[in-house]
């Protein structure tokens, strides 16, 4: 993600071919007489005419002639392997294409000229839900298998091909139950796995936060990233519940905080921000009437 967020079988088939009777009758010596000779000469012709060279007769070979070969395996199959086999091979072109030189994967500089071919900037939302779909374990890194199953899973085997899908997987990330999968697979895709990290530094939970919630902005949003950057209570991280906690928060949670309760099973984290908002909105407020005080003492005395 560049900066990324933060930084053919073939059918054998045979023809089958029937063969013909094989006269039983044995010849007759010279005892037969010189009609019964002309007759089986003439019988002979006629068969002789009949019977092909194989044994079979003409009627039937000419049957068989005039129906259609049948194959032993299902051709429709082998064209849908076929085509399969042939978008493979472009898919594998295409991660050649950006694969790194010593290592079997798609690395930063390769991910930087895959999303410049897409025209996409590294940081855009489309590229977390591309990430989403390829199931990819780290930032700016897509592995061989998850890019080979990625574009099977969006049925796209090309730039144009991948271009040609966003539409409908943004769309796609929208409904319910897709946006609460990739919201918790961000989390995890934020995670240094290699570090063995268990929760997001600061700075990427709010990147994250800002990058996933991209189409789908909740009121208190803006208020809730400005808290973590105030950092009143010196926070360092964001756990898996926290995150995941937070998403249940902007759908239960009004906009006006008023029915939060410290009762519920919520993270400390959350009490914490709750009660640091409601106190910055009391000294909004509180400046605001004296601002207006200020204001009309000063219209009052222009009057005067």
């Amino acid at each position: 993600m560049g900066q990324c967020v933060t930084k053919c079988k073939n059918p054998s088939s045979t023809l089958g071919s029937k063969n013909g009777e094989r006269e039983s009758s044995s010849k007759s010596h010279s005892k037969r007489s010189t009609v019964h000779k002309d007759d089986h000469g003439s019988a002979c012709g006629k068969s002789s005419g009949d019977i092909l060279v194989n044994g079979t007769k003409k009627t039937d070979a000419a049957v068989e002639s005039s129906q259609p070969p049948t194959f032993s395996g299902d051709t429709k199959k082998d064209s849908v392997s076929s085509t399969e086999e042939s978008s493979l091979q472009r898919i594998g072109e295409l991660f050649r294409r950006y694969k790194d030189e010593r290592e079997d994967a798609i690395l930063e500089e390769g991910m930087e000229r895959f999303c410049n071919d897409l025209c996409v900037d590294p940081t855009e939302f489309k590229v977390l839900v591309l990430a989403w779909k390829f199931q990819a374990a780290t930032m700016c890194k897509f592995t061989r298998k998850e890019f080979f199953e990625g574009c099977k899973a969006i049925n796209a085997d090309s730039i144009d091909g991948i271009c040609a899908r966003f539409p409908s997987l943004l769309n796609e990330a929208k409904q319910e139950d897709k946006f609460k999968d990739l919201y918790r697979f961000t989390f995890q895709f934020g995670l240094d796995s290699e570090e063995g990290q268990r929760s997001l530094h600061r700075e990427i939970a709010i990147a994250l936060w800002k990058l996933v919630f991209t189409q789908n902005k909740p009121p208190i949003l803006d208020q809730w990233l400005h808290f973590l950057i105030e950092n009143p209570s010196g926070i360092k991280g964001i756990s898996r519940d926290t995150w995941n906690m937070f998403l249940n928060f902007t759908q239960v949670i009004g906009p006006d905080l008023s029915n939060y309760s410290e009762d519920e099973a919520w993270p400390s984290l959350f009490d914490t921000f709750v009660e640091w908002e409601m106190e910055r909105r009391k000294k909004e407020e509180e400046t605001k009437c004296i601002t207006s005080s200020d204001t009309e003492g000063l219209c009052a005395e222009e009057q005067t």
